[in-house]
């Protein structure tokens, strides 16, 4: 696959709320995702860790209001889109904007590195 056709594919699969199949098929077993400074496990690695912070983050979630994945843009061997979420936070009294530039890097027709772009909520930080 090119990265173009991955970039795609991981939109499709992120516009419909499938997180983990996008994992399943599109990332490396090596894969590396990377947080913003000062949240906790801010660099994890392999599939295992990253199912884990898949689970951590929906275990916060209470509800989704909406969700926009934006269309990719692909340079080289690297691809960014944008994640817009409003979301009800379990204990947070007030819907959430949670904003993301998300950035990736593709090698051998697999995502290798994920990195997170967007300032974390005070509780969040370290």
């Amino acid at each position: 696959m090119t990265t173009q056709e991955i970039a795609n594919r991981l939109v499709e699969l992120c516009r419909i709320g499938n997180y983990e199949q996008a994992v399943k098929e599109l990332y490396s077993p090596n894969i590396v995702s990377v947080e913003p400074e000062g949240v906790p496990n801010r660099v994890v690695t392999g599939l295992a860790a990253i199912a884990e912070k898949g689970k951590n983050f929906e275990a916060k979630i209470e509800s989704f209001n909406s969700s926009v994945v934006t269309d990719p843009i692909v340079a080289d061997n690297v691809f960014s889109l944008a994640m817009l979420m409003n979301v009800n936070m379990k204990g947070v009294p007030v819907p959430i904007d949670m904003n993301e530039i998300c950035v990736y890097t593709v090698a051998d027709d697999k995502i290798v590195k994920e990195e997170f772009f967007y300032t974390p909520p005070p509780a969040q930080q370290a």
